[in-house]
């Protein structure tokens, strides 16, 4: 579209009593030949919001640069259909962090209005993303236990439709071997009603559901999946809108569990699975022979917070203890029952149903590492009691109940890490987040056939910031396959990834994206007649949204695109760009940066922020009006996995003394909202050291800091450091050339 631009400078909240405004003013319209530039004291009132709107009915404005507060603020104000609109923070990031009606703080606003401009002329205004396909509102949920169960009646009640597959003959899952259950309000032991909900599920004609089946396949995204569902020999086809993937769990194999907690050595050492079959079938009896039991232990945590075994807690296991040894009070009050556990834990109103054990007799032993001593027919638990301070010997047992731990099923595939090495192999290295083969989606994407999951095989995308996601967009996670959990989480799990799908689909359905940048209609567009089919955007790609054909080429699919642009700064040849976001626009922004001469002593340093965490903790600086070097220019981007290594070069050839990559914590216990973009900056920071050092350019020009949002409070002085090191090192060769 032909550009009318227009600049808004707001001088309310300081701006303009720190700043020379009509100096401002004049850059834009004359310097930078901007037609329209107009002043307000109050821009995000009413009458500010106004004058922008007359402007664009009258005058035919239809670029936006609003010089005012932050782009985190007031967006729902400056929220103009129609339009492109750059923001320009001129309150957080200059005269709430810099000194007053000096020259430097001056030089800042002055530059930031460049960058805003610059931009904002480089711009497309973005359209959504609408395949041409049919696009489909039906949610697949893949399993059919209690989460499942729940997800599809609470998609049938906000009005969709669902398709349920699961793999066993009957629906129910594990809830279907449970005779109690415990739950809210936590009272009491209550009876299991999985087979009302069972019914609940069979009686919707709003619900399709496929019992002894398997997704043979999966293809496309969300919107837009193609289903292909087996059942007894057969094939059905369904045109899906998004998924919630509530495959449910495994007990940990007690074989695999230390001698010491006696497994295998008598049929009365159970597990807590086992004594569920056992309740389901009838009484409570001893396995050896069938009798009665009277005196019983139960063993908490055997294997679970062990890093040999399952270094996670189960969540699940201290209320299974307690319902299992109720049942046995109840059945004979007079029996003795024994839990020896590391930590009872029942959070909540949970700590109810811990005090009715008490009530019901149960006695307690806290002790961190017990021993079942099986000689012959008889049974003995040694422990140390650290209440007592002193070793007990419960002989004499009729039942030990060993609580084992939940298992996603996503961790049930073909893990390279287990394999034995034969003699003469190499050594294979699998990384923790490697997808391993499994039979749960059947994903037909380049990147692998299942979700990739997080530690322990749990598929969850982000551990602080994203319930409910995973890695694939569209695809939700739900119940124990997310994170060991029972039946009153599994049911409010299932309801928020219902949630989550729902979400996608409307977005997708109109062409925005889904999550972290909720509502971007923009996508990235490749220019294949320069691709080189080098592969590194579909291998970088944090969320499998570009598959590939036999000759390499990319074959990008919008609707699973989450908008954070590292295909774009993984592409060697630069052919990714999105209409408001590209290679070229950020390296013309860069250069739109006033670099002053070498003898004024006044250095430049470019900091590229990413807007997830870096860009806000920026601002929380302006808002504990602390102050940092006045060099700094911050340019926010998307992710700084997004960082082409271009900007690196224009950045240094235009005489700018110093790059600061502030980016997000990556490794294990990672804060990137991209999952691999930090770690991937960082990665590629290390070519440019190379080749700097051959240029003859100190690395340390270019720098690559982590931070958070809480990490605020150290950055004056990090900047300032870093500002001084440029100082010794000297001022850029390439300056004035």
């Amino acid at each position: 579209m032909e550009k009318k631009l227009a600049v808004y400078i707001c001088t309310g909240c300081g701006i303009g009593d720190a700043l020379d405004i009509d100096q401002l003013s004049n850059l834009a319209t004359s310097d930078l030949s901007v037609p329209i530039c107009r002043t307000h004291a109050n821009l995000c009132s009413q009458e500010g919001a106004q004058l922008i709107r007359d402007d664009m009915a009258n005058e035919g404005v239809n670029s936006l640069v609003i010089a005012a507060c932050s782009p985190r603020v007031m967006y729902d104000v400056f929220n103009f259909d129609g339009v492109i609109m750059e923001r320009v923070n001129l309150r957080e990031q200059v005269v709430w962090c810099q000194p007053p009606k000096e020259e430097d703080t001056q030089m800042m606003a002055e530059d930031y209005m460049r960058m805003g401009v610059t931009k904002a002329t480089k711009m497309d205004l973005p359209e959504p993303y609408k395949p041409e396909e049919e696009l489909s509102r039906d949610i697949l949920v893949v399993g059919g236990g209690l989460t499942g169960l729940t997800a599809s009646l609470e998609a049938v009640k906000a009005g969709f439709s669902v398709v349920l597959v699961e793999k066993q003959a009957e629906l129910g899952g594990f809830q279907k071997k449970v005779a109690k259950k415990v739950t809210f309000p936590y009272k009491d032991i209550q009876d299991n009603d999985i087979d009302q909900l069972i019914q609940s599920v069979q009686q919707n004609d709003k619900i399709k559901v496929y019992t002894g089946a398997k997704v043979e396949k999966l293809v496309g995204g969300p919107c837009v999946f193609n289903l292909t569902v087996a059942q007894n020999g057969s094939t059905f086809e369904h045109r899906i809108g998004a998924v919630v993937q509530a495959a449910g769990w495994e007990p940990y194999d007690p074989a695999k569990l230390d001698a010491k907690l006696g497994y295998g050595a008598s049929p009365n050492v159970i597990t807590n699975v086992q004594f569920e079959e056992m309740s389901l079938a009838g009484s409570i009896t001893r396995p050896s022979d069938q009798q009665a039991v009277k005196n019983v232990a139960f063993l908490q945590c055997a294997g679970q917070r062990d890093p040999n075994y399952l270094p996670y807690c189960s969540a699940t296991c201290c209320f299974t203890a307690l319902k299992q040894a109720i049942q046995i009070k109840q059945q004979n009050p007079g029996s003795n029952v024994f839990v020896f556990f590391k930590e009872m834990r029942t959070p909540g109103q949970g700590e109810d149903f811990y005090r009715k054990a008490q009530e019901e007799g149960v006695i307690f032993v806290r002790s961190q590492d017990p021993e079942v001593l099986v000689r012959g027919s008889k049974i003995e638990v040694q422990a140390f009691d650290e209440l007592l301070g002193d070793t007990v010997l419960l002989g004499d047992l009729d039942l030990v109940v060993l609580a084992t731990g939940m298992v996603p099923r996503t961790a049930f595939g073909e893990d390279c890490r287990a394999k034995e090495k034969k003699e003469g192999e190499p050594e294979v290295e699998v990384p923790q987040d490697a997808i391993l083969a499994s039979d749960i989606l059947n994903l037909q994407y380049r990147q692998g056939p299942e979700l990739p999951g997080l530690q322990f095989g749990f598929p969850d995308s982000h551990f602080i910031c994203f319930p409910y996601e995973s890695r694939r967009t569209g695809i939700y996670p739900a119940g124990p396959v997310r994170r060991p959990m029972g039946v009153a989480n599994s049911i409010d799990d299932a309801t928020g990834a219902v949630m989550k799908a729902i979400q996608c689909i409307e977005l997708t359905s109109r062409g925005l994206a889904v999550h972290p940048r909720a509502g971007d209609a923009s996508y990235p567009e490749f220019f294949m007649q320069r691709c080189t089919q080098c592969k590194r955007c579909t291998e970088e790609c944090p969320f499998g949204a570009i598959n590939e054909d036999e000759k390499g080429n990319p074959l990008p699919q919008p609707t699973r695109c989450r908008r954070c642009g590292v295909c774009m700064g993984a592409c060697p040849e630069r052919i990714i760009s999105f209409k408001n976001y590209s290679v070229a626009m950020i390296g013309d922004t860069i250069k739109s940066i006033n670099v002053p001469e070498e003898y004024d002593e006044k250095p430049r340093i470019l900091v590229l922020a990413c807007e997830n965490d870096a860009y806000p903790a920026l601002d929380m600086v302006g808002l504990r009006r602390m102050t940092y070097n006045a060099w700094v220019r911050v340019l926010p981007v998307r992710c700084l996995g997004s960082m082409n290594l271009v900007w690196v070069a224009d950045t240094l050839s235009k005489g700018i003394d110093g790059v600061l990559l502030l980016g997000c914590q990556h490794g294990e216990n990672y804060q990137c909202h991209f999952i691999k973009g930090s770690e991937l900056a960082n990665i590629r920071l290390s070519k440019v050291k190379e080749t700097l050092d051959r240029l003859v350019l100190e690395s340390d020009r270019v720098r690559f800091e982590t931070v958070a949002i809480t990490d605020y409070d150290k950055l004056p002085a990090l900047l300032d450091e870093y500002a001084e090191k440029l100082n010794e090192i000297g001022p850029n060769p390439y300056k004035g050339y």
